[in-house]
């Protein structure tokens, strides 16, 4: 699959506004997804329980289909 990486960049760009703080310099965007995201993610079955020391998450079987549809959707170069 080719994928859109503008519509991708844009997407991030997008996602970090999600975790923008705004500071005497300027604006700060966490890298992390937020947590509440992740915790419904969670509570809906889709990923493995994001509250550990881990840096990742297992995708259940639910979550990695719908992770792979979105991104075609959302991402294919058409």
């Amino acid at each position: 699959m080719n994928v859109d990486a503008e519509k991708l960049q844009q997407a991030v760009l997008a996602l970090l506004h999600l975790n923008t703080v705004d500071e005497k310099s300027g604006k700060r965007a966490w890298k992390a997804l937020p947590w509440s995201v992740m915790d419904q993610l969670h509570d809906k079955g889709y990923i493995s329980d994001p509250a550990t020391k881990a840096k990742s998450v297992w995708l259940s079987d639910e979550g990695a289909r719908l992770s792979e549809e979105l991104f075609e959707k959302l991402f294919a170069v058409k």
